[in-house]
């Protein structure tokens, strides 16, 4: 069973930033449409942003756009989650999901979480002062 394993979260102020990492071992990363979620306590998992596989478009939900940056390394079998300026409703576990199927993101109204084939355990990201 393939595991993908994300990084970087922490305990952070508000107005600090994180890079978030996302590592695929065992796959062609390159093949994969890359997904970060998040479930914050008491909500559902929410799409955040995506990186397509098939060219280099890339997705983010109206909240985070101008202040998350997504990115991959397809050498390194890794993505990326930049994210600045975090809020306290940014608090959450990050998830990343790979899919194979749907190769190119869309829009994040487009993203379905069902659709992805790997995910990782989540990082926990808190943001408080």
């Amino acid at each position: 069973q393939v595991q993908f394993v994300e990084s970087g979260g922490g305990l952070v102020q508000p107005g600090s930033s994180l890079r978030l990492s996302c590592t695929g071992p065992g796959v062609t990363f390159g093949d994969y449409a890359i997904g970060w979620f998040r479930r914050a306590p008491g909500k559902e998992r929410e799409v955040v942003s995506c990186t397509s596989a098939s060219d280099s478009s890339t997705a983010y939900i109206d909240s985070v756009k101008d202040r998350f940056t997504i990115s991959r390394d397809n050498a390194k079998r890794t993505a990326y989650l930049q994210m600045t300026n975090l809020r306290p409703d940014d608090t959450a576990v990050y998830y990343c999901g790979a899919n194979l199927m749907r190769r190119r993101c869309g829009s994040a109204a487009q993203i379905r979480a069902y659709e992805y084939d790997y995910w990782g355990q989540g990082t926990r990201v808190t943001v408080s002062s």
